[in-house]
This record gives C-alpha cells, structure tokens and sequence, in this order.
C-alpha cells in the first residue's frame, strides 16, 4: 500500500476540522477526495504534507511513518500542488520549476525533470522566461502542476487543480494529470468538479465535516443518489 493514513484527528488549537480520518491509496492509484466547501479535504492535504501536525492518528509511506517535517516528507517522495499554486510571481517559470527539484534524489536529474515537464506542458517551455505571476490562471496551474513534479514525486497531492479555469483549460489539465498518472506517479486529488474527478479517479472517499462517511469505486459513487443530489446537482 502506498499511503495509510489511520484514525487521523487534526485541529486547529481548540477547533477540531478532522475526526479520525482512515483511508488508503495503493501504488499507481488515482483516488478522489469529495466533500463540500470547509469539510476538511484541505486540511487532509496539509497534514500530509507535514505543513500541520496531526493531533492523534497515524499516517505510513510505504509502510514508514511520515509524521515528520515537510522536507523529509518530499525528500521521500510526497509532493503538494496547493490550492491557489502557491508561486513566487516576481520568479521566471523556469525558476519556479528548478527550485521543485530540492531533495537531493531530485537535484540530479534536475534536466531529465524539466524536460518531463517541458513535455507535459509545452506551453511552459515557451513562457520559461517570462515571470510567473504574467502567466494566465491555467499557465500558473501548469507551472504548480510542473513545480511539483520536478521533486520526483512517487504520491502527488493535487489540491483543486481546477480552481478558477476556463472549462477547455480544466480538460487540459485533466488530461495532464491522466498523463502523469499513465507515467507511474499516485495520485490523491481533491477537486470540487466532481465529473472530471470521479471521472479520471479508480475510488473515492466522501468527506463530510470532518469525517469519511462513504467510500467505494468512482462509477458506484457517481451512481449514488446521495451524491448525485448533494455534489452533482442531480
């Protein structure tokens, strides 16, 4: 299994956002995270990333324990595309995806990487020089997407990849993200278009205030009448 995440709590000093959290993603998955505005997908995201530190639970790579500070989390490859990217605006395109590449792992086929992401994103190998925060919404997502990726990540965690897109440029992406998914790399997305989600995603997990109240394979959930009406629309 690659990440195992069980009976997680996480909270922010008195306020509790997670209630012993559990699930699983196994190796060369892509597993979606649904759940409302506020439900604590976010804060999930975070926690893996070593960005907060959980109040009880445990959370394993690979079998190792990855409670820990977030440059070891990446140095064992876990890498976050966090909502709203995150990117240094007054940096090139290049400079933002060249410091992805800090563990040590990564740092040696710092070339290999950029071509990767160069391939994925030709759009990105035209604007390499051109300051980050010029760039489009999508642009700026590629660049989150790529910055990423640049650690060679073995579990990415994309954080509404979506958010603010064009409807063209959100299948872009998606299609990216199929991609990197063909080329090896696991996957656990949080993402509020629920039909490219459960769409591009083997399983998924429902997280309501907090809690995981329904799991199952994607094309059961879509079929869910619950979810039909409370995340669809239906």
């Amino acid at each position: 299994m690659m990440l195992e995440i069980e009976g997680l709590s996480v909270a922010y000093g008195d306020v509790q956002v997670l209630w012993d959290v559990s699930l699983s993603v196994e190796e060369g998955e892509v597993v979606s995270l649904i759940g409302a505005n506020g439900a604590g997908k976010t804060t999930l995201l975070k926690t893996l990333a070593g960005l907060i530190r959980p109040a009880r639970g445990g959370i394993r790579l690979s079998g190792e324990d990855l409670v820990r500070p977030p440059h070891q989390i990446v140095g064992r490859g876990v890498a976050l595309v966090p909502e709203g990217r995150r990117l240094w605006p007054r940096m090139t395109v290049r400079e933002n995806l060249t410091l992805g590449a800090y563990p040590a792992r990564a740092r040696i086929h710092r070339h290999e990487n950029l071509n990767w992401v160069f391939e994925l994103f030709p759009r990105l190998s035209e604007r390499q020089g051109q300051l980050a925060g010029t760039l489009s919404g999508g642009e700026q997502q590629m660049t989150a997407i790529g910055r990423a990726l640049m650690s060679r990540p073995r579990l990415l965690l994309l954080d509404e990849p979506s958010l603010g897109l064009a409807p063209v440029v959100v299948q872009e992406v998606f299609n990216v993200v199929r991609r990197i998914s063909q080329d090896g790399v696991t996957i656990l997305l949080v993402e509020q278009n629920l039909h490219q989600a459960l769409a591009l995603a083997r399983r998924g997990y429902v997280l309501e205030t907090g809690r995981i109240v329904k799991e199952g394979m994607s094309n059961d959930l879509r079929s869910d009448a619950s979810i039909r009406a409370a995340y669809l629309g239906l």
